[in-house]
């Protein structure tokens, strides 16, 4: 048995729907965004766009309409979804939570379901919300004057092939305008007045025959003009009734529109290529009607799908194939001829055509890259998990122990850099050259004792201490000298020390532990305490300057926070090497008030105190690259203990912490062989990798030449820079101003081929012609390095990068297709071998050789040394020969036919799975001694294939059109042949998402230590991670669970739909269950990790709720809250 668990690794991002109204409040002006199965909700301010709600609904959102009742202040909101499933929302600002004030079906048990988009509209007197789902009927949903919603009710529709349907403006009874095809191609618009009584349509007030034959889209003008407006690729028209106004327009798709005015004067819209346009109707003398119209372009967006005008000529554009942005629209143009001015771009990865998985940094650590957006908003993204380091400065220089950095008290920022080495201490300093510049240059601190510095940082007084192994100096900070020193016994030596801007601690031979504050007023180093513990100190923590408030801008706001924050500084941590035990101790007596044993045989290396997002840790980084945290928990007698741990394993060598602050918010940088930084976020301690090597040792450095800076040393060198901001996924974008369509990394050359198509525009035409190419990009810089372009007429259509047998060189292979307009299916396409010599700079890429095929290349795979190919309905295998004459060529050797059209394929071994247009998946087998290729056994189901995969090699997945992804298993033991020729369905999910990709891989850190494929074998899961990239910008996650950890999570999976109630009344088993049109079944083996990893941000007593409806076994120790959340969090932290 094969179980699945999928998880997000990033939310989809693609808008299909926005729209703006007062939905969290009265006063609160919001954008609503649509994005799949999820509403975003944010507030409209002077500073921006500000972050309010993420509403995840179960079910992808087919349209949403904003309207308000006459007696309430805020709008509702109605969704329906793509499951003919409809719900309104409304804000309780009382509770800050979202009710569902309504929720049902509107899916008819017969009814063929229409082929466009689903069409929900609101009538603008909110007495009724009208649907058009299937073909022949409307359906209405009638609404009192309180907001509820009536029994719905069919009326049938003479008009078969509808385009759209809106609402009209002003109209004493609900009134539709129907725009619509007949038989002969021709369009035109009735309209219909709805009676809800009869349940009929009436008679409208007017129709309109043969509009043009491109028209696409009504927009229904608000009052007092009414009527609406017809959009075509050559016109755009106004129609009342009573006006007719055309205005002629540049051949274009118009795709999108939002109103400016409430009163219907000005209406933005944005064409198919990104151009945005103000249409503006001018009313006559009595302002009730339109006297003129016209048109007037402003500037050039990203690819609209939805306008929502903000306020003060500020704009959101939502798109689905670019980049959404914020715009704002100046009464001037600028220098470049627009009126448009991008204040701010949000991310979409949407649709994700492509992706591959490739190690770039050589790091063990995959990076996502995928083929994103359409036409000219076409993009490659970059997906890493982790952290950048953004270097400002490097110096070569090896053996750095340890480094603090150092201020004079008259400014704001560090000047010295104090390095520690195995036998000395060095300072780093910004001095002034000749030009006048700032250089990083070798200084000298005069007071410094020498040798290595255990310690070294500011204290009150404009002073700072250094800790040697033989001492402890107080140094000013102006004239750099010693003022007052402390001296260890002389049979004793300091071994480590940690201090702060009051107090140090210092851990001497033999468990002694000695305790000196800092006198700012006499200048004095004065001891306060001295114990000797029962085993030899191993690391210490005071309360860190990065963990305290900075300066003025941050104090505490309550007595409660200075009476918690002095609680910390009456604090020391200690780590212990022989009893492997973590101790807290009083200041400034140093007895004990807590301890915990770390388990295992491991000490710790290093301990920090730290302040996150008001909750006070303990962190310990030990021997073997875990890291253990324990907050720091009030007892009865208002002190601090340690709490319950938790135990992280992030590297594999000595772990080093040190605290620093981003953006203000404080978080611990974990100096080890895997680097990571120690965040919070939703209330839970994150772990996220730094990406890049080894660390020995940290510390901030914000100087005024480079401010906002970390110092990093490594084994050999020293790297000043600032760090990326602190998030799960990073996000780097390499625009194309082309859509690429496929993608391979050619490991060897250090390079990624790529496809794209472009489309430019013919001259004196209003026509754009397509032109397709195959490019060859740097994988560090992204440069284009060659260029080959297509033939007219040839679609690039699969790209891999392979090895060939008798042949040790790196090929990149490109399938196409000739696409021409009488064809149903392209009879002829190519096979082009590229060859790739030299490295760096040198490198050449050839055309090496080239095969005419008999149909396009869907899908190309390396298969033991060779070549695979779909080419239309058949399997070919390729092999690669060398000619008498030395020229190298593609031979086919063998070939499968029994498809109707085999568009997916991977590869594993001798075994072929093929995901055919119609016909779901079936399993081939290469067998070599014969030299040919049959068929094993076949999934009978008919599923529109859109992506496959092999999880091992019994069980493969496939995604199909429905937005359902299943799993298949091979037979291969059954008895009978009917039975061993037969894929066993062995899981299904409703993922809501249409996948277009699976890719294997992950982005996390691959641990060294592990030997499987993938590396990513634990008690939790098994086998190798698949990645899977969606149309709509999703990128998931898919791991292979072991049987007792799936037999946990269904568990806690069925407990949590019992206790979390999803939004707008929807329930999770018909979200995930699989439908396709034709069957439909419950979800099973398969984990929705999402649902899952939710229990982290319950509060405590759903937590506990949610246990008390797990079916435990008898015998079976009852699951504790704290048990879940670790093995939820180990999950989560697996993706």
């Amino acid at each position: 048995m094969s179980q699945q668990y999928v998880a997000t690794a990033k939310k989809a991002t693609a808008v299909s729907k926005s729209l703006v109204c007062h939905f969290t409040g009265p006063d609160d002006l919001n954008l609503v965004i649509a994005k799949g199965a999820h509403l975003e909700i944010r507030a409209i301010t002077a500073e921006g766009l500000q972050h309010r709600l993420d509403v995840p609904l179960y079910g992808a959102i087919a349209t949403m309409e904003a309207y308000r009742l006459a007696d309430e202040n805020c709008e509702r909101i109605f969704v329906l979804t793509e499951r003919y499933q409809f719900c309104v929302l409304q804000y309780d600002v009382s509770r800050q939570e979202i009710r569902t004030r309504s929720s049902g079906s509107v899916k008819d048990r017969i009814g063929r379901a229409i082929d466009n988009s689903k069409i929900g509209v609101m009538d603008p007197q909110s007495r009724m919300i009208g649907l058009h789902l299937y073909e022949g009927y409307f359906k209405v949903i009638p609404m009192d004057a309180k907001g509820q919603l009536k029994d719905a009710f069919n009326i049938r529709l003479e008009e078969l092939e509808v385009l759209d349907i809106q609402f009209l403006s002003g109209c004493p009874k609900a009134t539709i305008a129907v725009l619509y095809q007949d038989q002969r191609n021709a369009r035109h618009i009735k309209t219909y007045t709805i009676s809800t009584r009869d349940k009929e349509f009436d008679t409208g007030p007017w129709a309109q025959l043969n509009v043009e034959h491109n028209a696409s889209e009504l927009i229904p003008v608000p009052a007092p003009f009414g009527g609406v407006l017809i959009l075509g690729h050559q016109t755009i028209c106004y129609h009342s009734g009573k006006a007719f106004i055309t205005i002629p327009i540049q051949n274009t798709r118009m795709c999108a529109y939002g109103w400016v005015d409430a009163d219907g004067s000005r209406l933005l819209v944005s064409d198919h290529s990104g151009g945005l346009h103000v249409v503006i109707l001018t009313p006559d003398a009595t302002n009730t009607a339109v006297e003129t119209a016209h048109i007037e372009a402003l500037g050039e967006t990203s690819c609209a799908s939805s306008i929502s005008y903000l306020d003060n000529g500020v704009v959101f554009i939502g798109s689905a194939s670019g980049d959404s942005q914020l715009i704002k629209l100046n009464p001037e143009k600028d220098a470049q001829g627009t009126y448009i001015q991008v204040l701010e771009t949000y991310d979409n990865l949407g649709p994700i055509l492509d992706m591959c998985v490739a190690d770039l940094d050589r790091q063990g650590q995959g990076q996502a890259v995928t083929c994103s957006g359409c036409s000219k908003d076409g993009s490659l993204r970059i997906i890493r998990n982790g952290i950048g380091i953004n270097e400002h400065a490097a110096i070569e220089l090896a053996g750095i122990k340890g480094m603090w950095s150092l201020r004079p008290s008259n400014t704001n920022h560090d000047k010295y850099l104090v390095q520690a080495f195995i036998s000395e201490t060095r300072v780093l300093a910004f001095e002034e050259d000749e030009d006048g510049d700032h250089q990083l240059a070798e200084g000298e601190i005069a007071g410094f004792q020498e040798g290595c510095t255990l310690f070294c940082g500011c204290v009150g007084g404009n002073m700072a201490v250094q800790v040697t192994k033989r001492g402890v100096v107080l140094i000013c900070c102006d004239g750099l000298q010693e003022i007052d020193r402390w001296d260890p016994p002389t049979d004793l030596n300091i071994t480590v020390a940690s201090g702060n801007a009051t107090r140090v601690v210092l851990a001497l031979g033999g468990g002694n532990l000695v305790h000196l504050e800092v006198d700012a007023t006499a200048k004095k180093l004065v001891q306060k305490a001295r114990v000797q513990l029962d085993n030899e100190i191993a690391c210490i923590s005071l309360n860190p300057p990065s963990n305290q408030p900075v300066s003025n801008a941050e104090p505490a706001t309550t007595a409660m926070e200075c009476d918690e924050e002095s609680k910390l500084d009456s604090l020391v941590a200690v780590g212990m090497w022989t009893d492997m035990t973590v101790r807290l101790l009083s200041l400034p007596d140093l007895q004990g008030v807590s301890s915990q044993p770390l388990g295992g045989d491991t000490q710790a290396r290093s301990v920090i105190l730290a302040t996150i997002a008001d909750v006070h840790y303990l962190f310990v980084g030990l021997g073997d690259g875990h890291v253990v945290s324990f907050p720091l928990e009030v007892t009865a007698e208002s002190t601090l203990a340690l709490g319950t741990p938790k135990k992280v394993a992030l590297g594999t060598q000595p772990v080093g912490l040190a605290c620093f602050r981003n953006n203000g918010m404080v978080c611990v940088f974990v100096a080890s062989d895997r680097p990571a930084v120690i965040y919070c976020s939703g209330g839970k301690l994150l772990y996220a990798n730094v990406n890049m090597g080894e660390v020995n040792s940290v510390c901030s450095f914000d100087s005024s030449e480079l401010p906002h800076c970390l110092a990093l040393a490594s084994e050999n060198s020293l790297t000043i820079g600032t760090i990326d901001d602190i998030q799960k996924l990073h996000i780097q974008k390499v625009s194309l101003g082309e859509a690429p369509q496929r993608i391979t990394h050619h490991d060897s050359g250090r390079m990624f081929g790529i496809i794209t198509t472009s489309y430019r525009a013919v001259e004196n035409s209003d026509e754009e012609e397509e032109h397709n190419f195959v490019k060859f990009l740097d994988d560090t810089n992204f440069e284009e390095l060659y260029c080959h372009p297509l033939d007219a007429f040839e679609n690039g259509s699969s790209m891999v990068s392979c090895v060939f047998a008798n042949d040790k060189k790196e090929y990149l292979v490109v399938g196409t297709g000739y696409v021409r307009e009488d064809e149903c299916e392209p009879a002829v396409g190519r096979l082009l071998v590229f060859s790739v010599e030299g490295q760096g700079a040198e490198r050449k890429v050839d055309l090496a050789a080239e095969v005419e095929t008999r149909g396009a290349v869907y899908v190309l795979n390396g298969f033991n040394g060779k070549l695979l190919a779909c080419i239309n309905s058949k399997v070919q295998l390729f092999r690669w020969i060398e000619k008498d004459d030395g020229i190298q060529e593609l031979q086919t050797e063998c070939g499968y036919h029994g498809h109707i059209l085999a568009l997916h394929m991977q590869s594993r071994g001798d075994f072929i799975i093929v995901g055919d247009l119609m016909r779901s998946v079936s399993l081939l087998v290469y067998k070599a001694v014969d030299g040919a290729i049959e068929e094993v056994a076949r999934d009978y189901h008919a599923n529109w294939m859109t992506a496959v995969e092999m999880l091992n090699d019994d069980v493969y997945i496939g995604g199909e059109a429905d937005c359902n992804i299943f799993t298949l298993r091979r037979n291969a033991d059954a008895a009978t042949e009917e039975e061993r020729a037969r894929l066993e369905i062995q899981g299904e999910f409703h993922l809501g998402e249409f996948v277009n990709k699976f890719c294997r891989g992950s982005l996390l850190m691959q641990s060294s230590e592990v030997n499987s494929p993938g590396g990513m074998d634990s008690p939790l899961v098994k086998g190798q991670p698949l990645l899977f990239g969606t149309v709509n910008g999703m990128v998931g996650t898919i791991l292979t669970l072991t049987e007792d950890n799936h037999r946990f999570l269904a568990q806690l999976q069925t407990a949590m739909t019992k206790v979390v109630k999803g939004v707008g009344g929807f329930s999770h088993d018909e979200w995930r269950s699989f439908t396709n049109g034709r069957r439909t079944s419950p979800s099973s083996n398969f984990i929705d990790g999402d649902l899952v990893e939710s229990y982290l941000d319950m509060p405590r007593h759903n937590q506990e709720e949610v246990l008390r409806h797990v079916d435990t076994p008898v015998g079976d120790k009852q699951w504790a809250v704290e048990d879940v959340v670790v093995r939820v969090e180990e999950m989560q932290r697996l993706h």
